[in-house]
């Protein structure tokens, strides 16, 4: 040990090349003297003890993760997350909190919108961690605060140094600090398995542990001077018999992507490139391509089953990891205020049924739609209440004094309820914003609340009455908007646009997290676009517009692209679903008056299961958005929902659809344009193979953003806002 710390107190002073030189002869010298052991150590291919499989009975786990040691490596991390994403894989990025990088704070939120998982990477990266038990203690609490504040469930330690019995102190979901055979390493002491395996802790509980099964990319080309990937394909292969986990670290610092030569320290991206395609092609539907915060999810369900080890930890889970359990939430109360009809609102009642499914009491306050509604009912578990409000579309006055009848209706009753039954969690949506008031009682007692925005209201309203930015009424909605989110203890939001906009002008961005607007997938069933037969030619080439039928979401914009299509597509027809508004009754008119009646079918309202029949029927579906600036930051589920079904969909080039969407992922028309939008109508009945490959791309957007892993993370967000505040 002592020879360690003199190495690493001199380590700054020692020139790179002496070091690396030294390294190499080193392991010039290992390499030979552990032959028998690596790169494979057939010890480490047994399965353990009740090993059931992967998931979806995948032959193996193939896990990407990649550490960022450097400025280099930051600048780098998107280029890398881009190049996996192109290829189809998804990739864990672990960052320095206090390395030699400044925050990494824009990086890593782009890569979690994008779906990949950030962990933390050692705390200095000095080679300090392990000095003493005592220094181990002190870091692992700024460790841990940094994994709350990331929201990141792992850990890797610098050097790969570690120690499993002192990560008792991190609140970690898993580790991934150790290999099941590097003589490499300055620790070099390998686990010998190629599988995940629990640690236990002292308390009862304990962490999952992650060792990398595929040499690292520094050892391989820089230190052993590789040249090819075949180690990396010799031991994959080995791993794949076995039915193990194929773990690989690749470093951006030391990949480079330019083509004018490379530095000392760096190898040609190429090669990993080629090393994601082999996996591909050889692989191809065998592989488990899962992040290490879903590795180590799955694992502790299936195999460990321990209670959660503290609020940071179960808090702290991403996207896509199922840590909460029944008994985390069960017997806790909820109340859901919102403006609008809860039986036909998606979005509220998604996140109330999946409160509920968890063991919590759910009673919700809502508009009444009709007198035929009754005035209490439960619904799938959740107890309604509704409120004898009707919703109008009017003018400003009573958009006004409709928010405010209900604000007061909600706050006397929330405010009694709380009386009777104590809440420990108040979920409130927008519109208004100013709703969230309504929790002002539960909130001094000591309940929680979320405010939803669905809608930035100054945005929206700009959009539907023409208010001008200056205006004294957009002044005032964006000062309620500032004083709303300060009093909620957390804000949920539908997208990174609306997270901008809400940051820039409200609150720090930590505050707020983004929970996508996707379907329910137990009505929106996935299906793979390729098990579509082949167009008829005989049939209408349908293109289908469903969703509210108002002047911002283009009905119009449609119509006049299927006219500008007719003469090269003589059987387009256009299908409208959605209820009759006067705009509809407005477009419907100027369909009569230009010829096209035989050519656009207007079907009414349908039910979400109707929907689903329809979207299954048609060819093409189109969301013909006018410019404003609501639909600039607008990221419409009917994307979403076509994707879900294997449709082809056109949309909008806009921000608020292109921050998840990349420019293959989707076919794009230019905002508000018609002509645009009709070209890309024509490609896709033209083109119907390019077309199919570009759906394909959004479906892979699709699966890694719908509602099974947006479910996980809001019940995760829950039960970390509902642990007892430290």
């Amino acid at each position: 040990m002592i020879y360690k710390r003199l190495y690493y107190r001199f380590k700054p002073y020692i020139p790179w090349r002496l070091r690396v030189a030294l390294r190499r002869m080193l392991a010039k010298r290992r390499r030979e003297t552990f032959k028998a052991v690596w790169p494979i150590n057939e010890a480490a291919g047994k399965a353990p003890s009740g090993w059931s499989g992967w998931p979806e009975g995948k032959r193996f786990a193939f896990v990407l993760t990649h550490d960022v040691e450097s400025q280099k490596g930051l600048d780098r991390s998107l280029q890398l997350a881009a190049l996996d994403g192109s290829l189809g894989f998804r990739s864990s990025f672990n960052f320095i909190p206090e390395g030699d990088y400044p925050d990494s704070l824009s990086v890593r939120e782009s890569l979690v919108q994008n779906g990949f998982e950030i962990g933390i990477h050692d705390l200095k990266h000095d080679g300090f961690l392990y000095e003493s038990r005592e220094s181990f203690r002190r870091q692992a609490e700024q460790i841990n605060q940094y994994a709350k504040k990331w929201q990141a469930t792992g850990f890797r330690s610098a050097f790969m140094h570690h120690n499993l019995e002192w990560f008792d102190d991190l609140d970690i979901l898993y580790d991934a600090s150790t290999f099941d055979t590097d003589p490499f390493e300055p620790q070099p002491d390998g686990v010998d398995t190629i599988f995940p395996f629990w640690v236990a802790g002292k308390k009862g509980d304990g962490y999952v542990e992650l060792p990398y099964t595929l040499i690292q990319d520094f050892n391989l080309f820089i230190v052993l001077r590789e040249t090819s990937i075949d180690v990396w394909k010799k031991k994959l292969d080995w791993i794949v018999e076995r039915g193990g986990m194929a773990l690989l670290i690749v470093h951006p610092d030391y990949a480079s992507f330019s083509n004018n030569g490379l530095a000392p320290d760096e190898f040609p991206v190429g090669r990993y490139a080629e090393f994601l395609r082999y996996v591909k092609e050889t692989y191809a539907g065998q592989y488990w391509n899962a992040l290490p915060c879903e590795v180590a999810g799955w694992y502790r369900k299936q195999h460990a089953e321990p209670v959660p080890k503290s609020a940071t930890a179960v808090s702290s889970i991403v996207s896509g990891i199922e840590v909460v359990t029944k008994n985390a939430l069960a017997g806790k109360r909820a109340a859901v205020v919102l403006y609008s009809y809860y039986a036909n609102d998606p979005r509220p009642r998604r996140e109330a049924e999946a409160l509920q499914r968890e063991g919590m009491e759910v009673d919700v306050i809502c508009l009444r739609e009709d007198s035929s509604e009754p005035r209490e009912e439960v619904i799938n578990g959740v107890h309604v209440y509704r409120i004898p409000l009707k919703r109008r579309r009017a003018g400003k006055l009573t958009y006004a004094l409709q928010y405010l009848s209900f604000l007061v209706s909600s706050f006397l009753i929330l405010s009694w309820w709380r009386l009777k039954r104590r809440y420990q969690l108040v979920h409130v949506h927008n519109m208004p914003d100013f709703l969230v008031f309504s929790a002002l009682l539960p909130k001094i007692l000591g309940a929680r609340v979320i405010l939803d925005l669905h809608d930035p209201m100054p945005e929206l309203l700009v959009t539907i009455f023409g208010l001008k930015e200056s205006s004294v009424g957009v002044r005032l909605l964006k000062f309620c908007e500032k004083w709303s989110i300060r009093f909620a203890d957390h804000v949920l939001t539908v997208n990174q646009a609306c997270k901008e906009i809400f940051s820039a002008r409200s609150c720090a961005p930590e505050k707020i997290e983004v929970l996508l607007n996707v379907p329910d997938e137990s009505v929106f069933k996935f299906r793979d676009c390729l098990d579509y037969p082949a167009r008829d030619p005989a049939q209408p080439f349908v293109i289908m517009f469903h969703g509210s039928i108002v002047k911002r979401n283009g009905l119009d914009i449609a119509v006049e692209s299927l006219r500008l299509l007719l003469p090269s597509v003589p059987n387009a027809e256009l299908w409208v679903y959605g209820l009759s508004t006067p705009f509809l009754e407005q477009v419907l008119g100027s369909v009569s008056q230009n010829g096209l009646a035989h050519a656009v079918r207007y079907l009414g309202p349908k039910s979400l299961e109707d929907i689903v029949a329809a979207i299954q029927t048609c060819d093409v579906g189109v969301i013909p958005n006018r410019s404003n600036a609501f639909t600039e930051i607008n990221t419409p589920t009917r994307i979403f929902e076509y994707l879900s079904l294997g449709k082809p969909v056109v949309a909008p080039r806009a921000k608020g659809i292109t921050d998840y969407f990349g420019p293959d992922d989707l076919v794009y028309f230019e905002l508000g344009d018609a002509a645009s939008l009709s070209k890309q109508l024509e490609f896709i009945f033209r083109q119907p193979a390019l077309a199919r490959a570009v759906t394909q791309r959004g479906q892979t957007v699709y699966r890694r953003e719908c509602w099974s892993q947006a479910g996980k993370k809001f019940l995760n967000r829950v039960d970390g806002l509902l642990q007892p505040r430290r």
